[in-house]
């Protein structure tokens, strides 16, 4: 790996010093490694509008903040975990209880984040990512070889609510020029004719599993006529063929969601969507996710760049992805209203910009509970 071959260089170059701007004295690697110590604490963010999918509705989004600390340095990590997959966060806190690093060296990922869950993983993957960025004085986008000029303009979500009020929270955000608008529980025609009614950029859909294979035909042939960018995961997950059956019949492309997890799930997809949506805590952190981008360029899949509703952690952790991205859905910091952590930034227009601070480029306003350690 590129950056463990940079820390082997910069550690015979700094021996015995100080090295760059928030990173820790090398003297301590000449008697040996220090230990990794991981603490978790819950973290609440209030939302500016009640969230409402398909599935439910939440006015307070509830994730999992990770402090790793090896020697001096600091790594921030963060789990927002979903009962769509049957993790929580207790569960996180269960298993984190009783772990124990197989290693404190930090660049042995592979060996660190074996056998863990997903969820769980994808907390620690981000520390683990934010603090080898740190010792190496770097931002991860550059560790990854990426042009932060390359960031796509990401989407603004529009949650689920009577009509008239999803056109008062388009009219709110009407300058962003792109928006996804969650669909899924009736009246998909008069709510998108509505909003396009006042919205001339462009619109995405999200159903979140709420139809069948024949009512999405039956809609999204109707949708067609307001200029629909993609469609993302109109089915309950499972079903493939279903998939293929559905993007057979309708011109809008359909982008897969609920119905791939990670890397091994794609091939079962070829043929039947256009792309796929890479969650970064639903494939299990960064590595996870650059593997799932690889292998979906590989098959010939667009690659949607996504998060859940999450504080500036994960949402910055994807952001240094995004140049690999076709398409970003990383609006979650424009979601909370009172978020203790600042990193990725927006542009007037929506382009993501990116950190240039090391790790994550992530900094916290005021430090919350700790609850576990290990």
């Amino acid at each position: 790996m590129f950056y463990s071959t940079l820390a082997r260089t910069r550690r015979i170059a700094h021996l015995g010093s100080s090295d760059a701007a928030g990173t820790a004295p090398r003297s301590a690697e000449v008697a040996g490694v220090p230990p990794l110590t991981l603490s978790l604490s819950r973290l609440e963010l209030p939302l500016v509008h009640t969230f409402t999918i398909a599935r439910g509705s939440e006015s307070v989004a509830k994730t999992l903040v990770f402090r790793l600390r090896w020697g001096e340095l600091e790594g921030l990590g963060e789990a927002s975990p979903t009962p769509r997959y049957e993790e929580t966060i207790d569960s996180i806190e269960r298993f984190f209880a009783t772990f124990r690093f197989p290693s404190d060296d930090p660049y042995r990922l592979e060996t660190i984040l074996a056998e863990i869950p997903v969820a769980a993983r994808c907390g620690l993957d981000l520390a683990l990512h934010d603090l080898i960025g740190r010792d190496l004085g770097r931002p991860l986008w550059r560790l990854f070889g990426l042009d932060p000029q390359a960031a796509p303009t990401t989407s603004f979500t529009i949650g689920i609510d009577t009509i008239e009020r999803m056109v008062e929270k388009v009219l709110e955000v009407r300058t962003h020029p792109i928006l996804k608008i969650k669909l899924g529980v009736g009246r998909e025609i008069e709510t998108i004719e509505a909003i396009r009614s006042v919205y001339r950029g462009t619109i995405r859909i999200d159903a979140n599993e709420g139809w069948s294979p024949e009512s999405s035909v039956r809609i999204l042939t109707e949708l067609e006529r307001f200029e629909i960018e993609c469609c993302e995961q109109p089915i309950p997950a499972g079903s493939p063929e279903r998939l293929r059956w559905i993007r057979e019949r309708v011109g809008i492309p359909i982008v897969a969601d609920e119905d791939v997890r990670g890397a091994e799930d794609l091939p079962r997809l070829i043929g039947c969507v256009d792309g796929v949506n890479v969650k970064l805590i639903k494939c299990g952190g960064m590595r996870a996710a650059l593997a799932m981008i690889h292998t979906a360029r590989a098959l010939g899949l667009k690659v949607m760049l996504g998060c859940m509703v999450e504080s500036a952690i994960l949402a910055t952790a994807a952001a240094h992805l995004s140049p690999l991205a076709d398409w970003a859905d990383i609006d979650g910091p424009f979601l909370t209203a009172d978020d203790p952590f600042s990193g990725l930034q927006y542009d007037p227009d929506g382009r993501l910009r990116l950190p240039d601070r090391p790790g994550l480029g992530v900094v916290e306003s005021a430090p919350s509970r700790s609850t576990v350690r290990s």
